[in-house]
């Protein structure tokens, strides 16, 4: 009988960053009990309960980028990481601090990073925004509707030096840097439901409610 070809391991799957480092003003968690926007109930669970539940099955190591009072998001036993750099610049400060985690330890090449208000995720982000990062080298952002989602990206840690200096030089738009970073996307559906939908208010939460009951 011929020797089989050894098989080849699966690549490692790429760990993943959940963004919850913003203030939240828009939605008032203080108002809907809680006292940090991802941590705002939805169907009886913290928003980001459902973000990390979406990511599980499709991620490696997750990591939560926050600003909050040590022992707010202990609960969810997973290591949280704080900006690197100091004033709350926005969520690309949250991107910087998880991949200098990942430069300094090796853990690994590249990064995904979402938002803690999206509950909806869907169950291939990481899986398509991986595939065409093989293909392209670069920052894959999803894109719904026709619309770019910044945050919803797969990241390499490459991109680490130009996104420091971006920060450090007080530029702060997101878009500018993926566009100087030659960005790709990776498209999904939007309609009926948008799979990238994030919560900023309570209305969006109302909305959420309804779709969660709905897939109930």
């Amino acid at each position: 009988m011929p020797d089989q070809p050894p098989i080849s391991p699966l690549p490692p799957l790429p760990p993943a960053l959940i963004l919850a480092g913003g203030l939240g003003r828009r939605i008032n968690a203080l108002a809907l009990g809680a006292t940090e926007k991802p941590l705002v109930p939805l169907g009886g669970r913290p928003l980001i309960a459902h973000v990390i539940a979406r990511l599980r099955p499709q991620a490696g190591p997750l990591f939560i980028n926050a600003n909050a009072p040590a022992g707010t998001y202990e609960g969810f036993g997973l290591p949280v990481l704080p900006d690197t750099i100091a004033g709350y610049p926005g969520p690309l400060a949250g991107v910087l601090a998880g991949l200098d985690h990942l430069a300094e330890t090796g853990a690994a090449s590249s990064l995904v990073t979402v938002a803690a208000d999206t509950p909806f995720l869907p169950d291939d982000l990481i899986a398509r925004l991986t595939e065409r990062y093989r293909e392209s080298g670069t920052v894959v952002c999803a894109e719904s509707g026709g619309q770019r989602h910044p945050v919803i990206a797969l990241w390499p840690v490459a991109a680490r030096t130009a996104l420091r200096q971006s920060l450090e030089a007080g530029r702060l738009k997101v878009g500018l840097l993926l566009d100087a970073l030659n960005a790709v996307t990776v498209s999904w559906e939007g309609l009926p439901d948008d799979p990238f939908f994030n919560v900023n208010t309570p209305e969006d939460l109302a909305i959420a409610e309804k779709r969660l009951a709905a897939r109930q």
